[in-house]
């Protein structure tokens, strides 16, 4: 069987603008799953993603039976698609009544289910493995090495609009972390500058009345400082404690 070159030009075209468009990470993957079945005329595709843990979990399937098996190689631990995560080599069954030694319970499931043939393709970038996709088959998968070629570009594609997604959020979430630390620097500096003049001490000294009292009522110090900029009951709060003390030395 030969991938239409059109139909796989364009599939790759559609992959492409999902990566640069709002990721919608389970929609991307279950169009994926459904283009695995169309490209390579499998019966069915189903998709196993590692989270940042490496804890492998069901993403997408073409339809229910697939899903159910994949979450039945997680469940008994053993199958093609789990192989091909650990290994990041295809992994290919031209007849599951055959694998039964290898995989008992997925094979015995799979047949049960009215598939007959396994391949599953490793989702890579160079040597990391973020998953792998299982493609079912009702009878003897005839796939020549252009189609596991096509197969593991898909694989490969998926991989890297992942792996784009998080290191994506990483980023967003460092940025949000670093303005987040500006703007609490900026609320503490104007805290300092008014607990000063209504203290009448240096901006030294009135920093460590805010942070006493920050320490000592068990709240943040961005917080403490934005009710002192606010004008908050804690404003007057952080006042009084400071004359407390400074008038018992």
């Amino acid at each position: 069987m030969s991938v239409p070159s059109e139909k796989l030009a364009r599939t790759f075209v559609e992959l492409a603008d999902t990566l640069v468009a709002d990721f919608d990470l389970i929609g991307f993957l279950n169009g994926l799953a459904r283009r695995f079945v169309e490209l390579l005329e499998v019966d069915a595709a189903g998709l196993l993603l590692a989270d940042l843990n490496g804890m492998l979990t069901v993403v997408a399937a073409s339809d229910e039976q697939a899903r159910l098996l994949e979450q039945l190689q997680l469940d008994d631990e053993e199958g093609a698609a789990l192989d091909a995560y650990r290994t990041g080599n295809a992994v290919h069954s031209d007849d599951l009544a055959d694998a039964a030694r290898r995989w008992p319970r997925f094979a015995e499931a799979a047949q049960k289910a009215g598939f007959s043939a396994v391949t599953a393709v490793p989702m890579r970038l160079r040597d990391e493995v973020i998953g792998a996709v299982n493609l079912f088959g009702t009878e003897a998968l005839e796939l020549s090495e252009e189609d596991l070629g096509v197969g593991q570009a898909l694989a490969d594609i998926a991989t890297i609009g992942i792996l784009h997604e998080r290191a994506f959020r990483r980023h967003e979430v460092l940025v949000e972390q670093l303005q987040t630390a500006l703007n609490s620097r900026i609320v503490i500096e104007q805290a300092k500058g008014v607990l000063a003049e209504r203290l009448g001490v240096g901006v030294t000294e009135a920093f460590r009345a805010l942070r006493t009292y920050a320490r000592s009522s068990g709240r943040r110090l961005a917080d403490v400082a934005a009710a002192v900029v606010n004008g908050g009951p804690e404003a007057e709060g952080v006042v009084d404690r400071y004359r407390r003390q400074a008038g018992g030395q």
